[in-house]
């Protein structure tokens, strides 16, 4: 990857990093918890993390917060994004439903759910990026 390429996927982890620790960071500090917030963070954090993986493989990804369509798009590329599918499918309906009352009956076992599904994204496309560095 050329030194442009690289720059632009390290912003986009850089802000899919910042998704994830306001999720963690309104999980951990307030109370009441903010539940669809959290899932909404989180939702955001694996599209960026997604979105990401795409450019440093030459693809200009789409305008678009479905999770589905990405991870598909990122198994066209690599068909071990197959671990990360059900994480994606579980975090996909969080893209905008939860900022607005009374879309979702959000638990605190789902928040729980949504921030370990985000991670294990993360860390499985961290982990494809630090070998495309190379």
């Amino acid at each position: 990857m050329d030194n442009t390429i690289i720059e632009i996927v390290a912003e986009w982890i850089r802000f899919s990093d910042m998704d994830l620790e306001a999720a963690k960071h309104l999980y951990e500090n307030m109370n009441p918890k903010p539940l669809e917030i959290i899932c909404y963070h989180c939702q955001q954090s694996a599209e960026k993390a997604l979105k990401a993986y795409l450019i440093s493989s030459g693809i200009k990804p789409e305008r678009t917060h479905n999770l589905n369509y990405l991870i598909d798009e990122c198994r066209k590329n690599d068909l071990s994004f197959e671990e990360i599918i059900e994480q994606c499918e579980r975090l996909n309906p969080y893209s905008s439903q939860p900022r607005y009352p009374y879309e979702f009956d959000i638990s605190i076992e789902i928040v729980i759910l949504a921030l370990k599904d985000c991670n294990d994204i993360n860390s499985f496309i961290k982990s494809k990026l630090e070998y495309k560095k190379d």
